[in-house]
């Protein structure tokens, strides 16, 4: 069994493959010879699930940033992110943040890791006031 950032790290592929292919993630999943880890397939299929709401959160909360314009990468760690802020309550805020912050700087832009921590801590501030210090 993977640790959970090595499940976070096979998600953000999957999550980016769902998008970039513009297919469901019961097909990308469909198509690997082995499955992942169980929270690994629990991540992609809770973002495409809450799809909607949580774009819909980015959006509100990313100013100056259409989510079109941003990165792939940066919205699949920062869809990521909100769903386990969102839907994922037994995980701790600063863990999500902290794993999120870690994914954008090893695998996005340069400036990746401060956009993704800065958008979500406003998203976890609304979403799980009482777990967040800013």
């Amino acid at each position: 069994m993977a640790t959970r950032h090595e499940a976070r790290e096979r998600a953000l592929g999957l999550c980016y493959e769902v998008e970039v292919r513009g297919v469901s993630a019961t097909e990308i999943l469909g198509e690997l010879p082995a499955p992942p880890d169980p929270f690994a397939v629990a991540l992609v299929e809770g973002v495409e699930a809450h799809r909607t709401e949580i774009d819909e959160l980015i959006t509100s909360y990313s100013e100056n940033w259409a989510l079109e314009r941003m990165p792939a990468l940066d919205r699949a760690i920062l869809r990521m992110g909100v769903y386990e802020l969102g839907w994922a309550p037994e995980l701790p805020a600063g863990v999500i943040l902290s794993e999120a912050v870690e994914l954008a700087k090893q695998y996005s832009t340069k400036d990746s890791g401060r956009f993704v921590n800065g958008l979500l801590a406003r998203i976890a501030d609304q979403l799980r006031p009482e777990s967040v210090s800013s």
